[in-house]
């Protein structure tokens, strides 16, 4: 071999300042030649060098972002909101599939008891429990970046995990509701329970935990449902919190869980999951 790289194009190397067709050429010859690539190492800035050796070490060591958090990058969601929905529990295909089971198992239940209270029933507890799964240190992967991170609690669980989990929580919940088409808008009579359950059950995480606050909030409800039970007239009237009057105090729960929120927001970062 008698042509080797000169000197200053392998200084120009080095930096990173040489040009194409060059560089190709000396990729190519320096893949061969040792003296080349002993002249290089001596030209070389061991600084620089170790710096871009600390580089590809970390850029080997990133976890590899998977297909949902991809897909999140690439509709506008900035890196680090992506990672902290990805890494959301309730948002995993397995929660999701669970729910999807759920919900058509409850569908088929309406259509041979012809009643929709069992639906109307189970929909406002899913968003709930999908709330109260998705931050804590019991269930959490990334739970201690999380207390650690200069995040704002309130932003964390309430503006990012929650919304994310209402959306899917809700959107099953809607999807299920268009295969009971024949009780026209009686169907969405649980769309405020919803709404009521999941802001109370946020406004108690502050105090009570991100598990037990929202498991309260979901023994209520169902004391609730017990109750309406045994003072119905016949069975084919609705329960009392599905009747007009019902879906009222629902709404004004839910618009008062929501105020409460705003004011107890900073209390998010003071909690640690010690009551979880």
């Amino acid at each position: 071999m008698t042509w080797h790289v000169a000197e200053e194009d392998l200084r120009a190397y080095a930096r990173g300042e040489l040009a194409a067709p060059l560089l190709w050429s000396a990729d190519t010859h320096l893949a061969a030649c040792a003296e080349c690539r002993g002249l290089l190492a001596g030209v070389t800035d061991p600084v620089a060098l170790d710096a871009a050796w600390e580089r590809l070490d970390a850029e080997l060591d990133a976890p590899r972002p998977g297909w949902f958090e991809s897909l999140l990058t690439r509709v506008g969601i900035a890196d680090h909101t992506a990672r902290l929905l990805a890494a959301t529990p309730v948002l995993r295909r397995s929660w999701l599939a669970s729910v999807v089971f759920l919900l058509l198992a409850t569908v088929g239940a309406v259509h041979t008891t012809e009643s929709p209270t069992l639906f109307l029933a189970l929909a406002p507890l899913l968003p709930l429990a999908g709330v109260a799964l998705s931050y804590g240190p019991a269930l959490d992967p990334t739970y201690e970046m999380a207390v650690v991170a200069p995040t704002h609690g309130f932003r964390l669980l309430m503006m990012i995990r929650t919304i994310a989990v209402l959306v899917a929580g809700l959107g099953l919940n809607g999807l299920a509701t268009l295969a009971l088409p024949g009780y026209g808008l009686r169907a969405l009579a649980w769309l405020l329970p919803a709404l009521a359950l999941t802001g109370t059950g946020l406004a108690l995480t502050p105090r009570l935990g991100p598990v037990l606050g929202p498991s309260l909030v979901g023994g209520a409800w169902v004391a609730v449902l017990l109750a309406a039970q045994t003072v119905q007239h016949t069975a084919a009237d609705p329960l009392a919190p599905f009747t007009a009057a019902g879906q009222g105090i629902a709404g004004a729960v839910a618009a008062l869980a929501t105020g409460l929120l705003f004011l107890l927001r900073d209390r998010f970062d003071l909690f640690n999951g010690s009551a979880a």
